[in-house]
């Protein structure tokens, strides 16, 4: 179950334990029951009782509405998962990527071993459309020998067909690639070098998940601006956590000392409300990149300044979804990159119930962030 799936999941059932319990004051008598046809009483909400996870506001403004049914260049979208389970499925994610513009997904499997050969096979048919990235094996990481055995597993999935690594996550308490996990190393520790560098000799870029959105690590209270969204994926309880800050300085370091690996950060590496601190880090790391995948809801409230960061940094920054296959998510993303719209609303898309605004990006932009910077960096690979 993806991110966004599993918030529509528990907002679902956040709604159902919700509800209240009828009342079921003195006995029920058999002449008090209603009818077969009767109608069935509407639960009146009083704006006392609203809860935040049901807010669904509607915009009232009277202003221009931009659908954009195809994104205006070639896409290569840089952050997806094997959503698409059997043959019929994927047959059906080529049709939708088809339809929307989106001339290559790259599926981050962060898989190993079996795994990872079993989603290459289920993808075999569409060489063209659907690239795979193996994870890392971090079994024995703690051992001697670890360094070795994860770099023969890597060779092998590249053998295998992968082309590069991730999604790797590291959002405080230590990596994790799948199923496999190294609690406590994160990724400037000495053992990850020989597997680091082992990527950039294969020529296989590392997308890496550093940390979460800042409202993950706030007081769960009401001065925390993400709270809808943020409650179910909390990082505040955990204990011996690294903060988002010291994971941003992990990457950096990360970063700085494998300078012959390329790096992706996933969620502008969640610096989504501080984009000045992820240029100064793009500016300082020619090696380093960052994916827009799941952060358009977080960007789209300030759209001035992200408009501002985009044009700057134009050439460091790759298109991504992380949202599953469906036509709606991929257009959803258009009109907040290409369109001027204002205040409109994509809470079942992205869990909050801020307003949201379009970039309005210039056609040079849009042609760097869509297409040519990925295929720029998946082209170096064959140098």
């Amino acid at each position: 179950m993806n991110r966004r799936s599993f918030l529509k999941w528990a907002n679902m059932a956040g709604v159902a334990a919700g509800l209240p319990s009828v009342p079921t004051f003195g006995a029920a008598r058999d002449d008090a029951k209603p009818g077969p046809d009767a109608p069935t009483p509407k639960r009146v909400l009083s704006p006392e009782t609203i809860l935040l996870k049901d807010y669904r506001p509607k915009s009232i403004y009277k202003i221009p509405v931009t659908e954009i049914a195809k994104a205006k260049y070639p896409i290569i979208d840089m952050h997806s998962h094997p959503y698409a389970k059997t043959a019929l499925e994927i047959d059906e994610w080529v049709r939708n990527m088809d339809e929307v513009g989106v001339e290559k997904t790259i599926i981050l499997t962060m898989a190993t071993g079996a795994e990872f050969n079993d989603i290459c096979s289920k993808y075999v048919q569409h060489p063209d459309r659907f690239e795979m990235w193996c994870g890392f094996d971090f079994a024995g990481y703690d051992k001697p020998g670890f360094g070795a055995s994860a770099v023969k597993e890597l060779e092998r999935c590249q053998q295998a067909g992968a082309r590069g690594v991730g999604e790797i996550h590291d959002k405080g308490k230590g990596l994790r690639s799948g199923k496999s996990s190294a609690p406590g190393m994160h990724p400037d520790d000495p053992r990850m070098d020989v597997v680091f560098e082992k990527c950039g000799e294969l020529g296989m870029p590392i997308s890496l998940h550093v940390a979460d959105p800042i409202w993950m690590y706030q007081k769960m209270d009401k001065t925390n601006d993400g709270l809808m969204n943020a409650f179910y994926w909390r990082l505040d309880n955990q204990p011996g956590i690294v903060g988002l800050a010291g994971m941003i300085d992990i990457l950096e370091r990360t970063a700085q000392r494998h300078r012959n690996t390329t790096f992706i950060a996933c969620h502008f590496a969640n610096l989504d409300y501080d984009l000045a601190r992820l240029g100064e880090m793009l500016e300082g790391n020619p090696n380093l990149y960052a994916d827009i995948s799941a952060r358009y809801a977080e960007t789209a409230p300030i759209p001035r300044f992200a408009a501002q960061f985009y044009a700057k940094h134009a050439d460091r920054l790759v298109y991504g979804t992380d949202m599953g296959v469906d036509k709606a998510m991929y257009r959803a993303t258009f009109r907040i990159l290409e369109s001027l719209d204002e205040h409109f609303y994509e809470i079942e898309q992205f869990s909050y119930h801020w307003s949201l605004n379009g970039f309005g990006l210039s056609d040079a932009i849009l042609k760097q962030v869509y297409h040519d910077n990925a295929a720029k960096l998946l082209a170096a690979r064959r140098a």
